[in-house]
């Protein structure tokens, strides 16, 4: 039996609380996400994302507000029903450009355009707010000394025996299903390639760490519920012998038919249930369920293409501090991603040679 929502605690900065060594971590994760750009780079002679760098759908849709939320709810970006224009990308998340037989996490990042408010530190002058989600709702780490561990362990392992990585991958897909028989799940065996080989249009994504919600603080989710999407919740997809098999299925898809997906805040009401620094622990929703302030529309449209590439792989990047002070990225793992993001960036812009500025509310992908 579900709990009705309590009272939301109220957002301080105090909730977070940063180790005194946290700038030389972050120095030492962001190098080790460049390694990975570094090793690609080198092998391809095209700069790629450290992590998610295989896009499945580059999209143009909108994102409409809900009508008279309440005042909980109706926070930054939500404060009122307007409706902004929005791109969004589909991903896995390695950083090298592997067939689709390996099967891997994927993620969400959607940037909503012509965004006005007070700014957070770095994006001044912007008018985008980003949310970055994967389709889990906890992190694979607890924190950003945790995630440093196997983020080098992927480095390692970054651009070698690709062959090897589709056998592992068959194998660990395998073992998988065989802890979901028994009712469990393991995000270990999905991060190294045991994902399930099911469509990526059917998976709900979540912000999986904290961010500021105006007065109170929030995870995100984005909840595909147009009858299209719904219909491919679980729906396996032939990966063997289709190296580009998602990207396949999501361009099919876009052809003819169009997608809304819900976008909800749990709000946080539990202080010890609930924590910040922690983006491991999954926030109970019999305590606080998710409740949808926005709604995200897709039409049909070609969801890919090589110059559709060039322009939302290349020439844009994501990152969840690009955005509003009311939606501050809170917790370890956020910290570590404003560093670490903005590297990335910064290094394939510089090898590939192509600026990076923030989109306008008229910005068009190709095709």
């Amino acid at each position: 039996m579900s709990v009705a929502p309590t009272k939301p605690l109220p957002y301080a900065p105090s909730l977070e609380t940063p180790d005194p060594d946290e700038e030389q971590l972050f120095a030492e994760l962001a190098e080790t996400m460049l390694s990975i750009s570094a090793r690609t780079w080198e092998d391809g002679g095209h700069a790629l994302r450290s992590v998610h760098a295989k896009s499945h759908g580059l999209l143009l849709g909108r994102l409409d507000v809900l009508d008279e939320l309440p005042a909980e709810l109706a926070q930054g970006l939500f404060a009122r029903a307007e409706s902004y224009p929005a791109i969004l990308r589909l991903s896995t998340t390695p950083g090298d450009l592997l067939p689709d037989s390996v099967s891997t996490p994927r993620g969400l990042a959607v940037k909503v355009l012509g965004v006005t408010g007070e700014r957070l530190p770095g994006s001044e002058g912007q008018a985008t707010q980003d949310f970055v989600m994967a389709n889990a709702p906890v992190f694979s780490a607890p924190d950003a000394r945790s995630f440093l561990k196997t983020l080098k362990l992927l480095a390692a392992t970054t651009d070698r025996a690709e062959t090897a990585k589709t056998a592992l991958s068959a194998t660990l897909r395998a073992a998988e299903r065989v802890v979901e028989a028994f009712g469990g799940e393991s995000a270990t065996l999905k991060t190294l390639g045991g994902h399930p080989a099911t469509h990526i249009l059917g998976e709900t994504f979540y912000s999986q760490a904290a961010l500021r919600h105006g007065d109170h603080v929030a995870k995100l989710s984005v909840v595909p519920v147009s009858p299209g999407l719904t219909a491919l919740t679980g729906a396996p997809l032939t990966v063997a012998g289709r190296p580009d098999s998602l990207r396949e299925a999501v361009v099919e898809y876009f052809r003819e038919q169009d997608a809304v997906w819900e976008l909800r805040v749990q709000l946080r009401t539990d202080a010890d249930r609930m924590p910040v620094e922690n983006a491991g622990v999954r926030w109970p929703e019999e305590f606080s369920p998710y409740r949808t302030v926005a709604r995200i529309t897709v039409p049909p449209q070609t969801a890919w293409s090589e110059e559709r590439s060039r322009a939302g792989d290349d020439r844009l990047s994501f990152s969840p501090w690009h955005g509003l002070a009311a939606h501050r990225p809170l917790g370890s793992i956020m910290r570590a991603r404003r560093m670490a993001y903005a590297r990335s960036a910064e290094f394939r812009m510089e090898r590939n040679g192509c600026p990076m500025r923030e989109p306008a509310a008229g910005f068009r992908l190709p095709g």
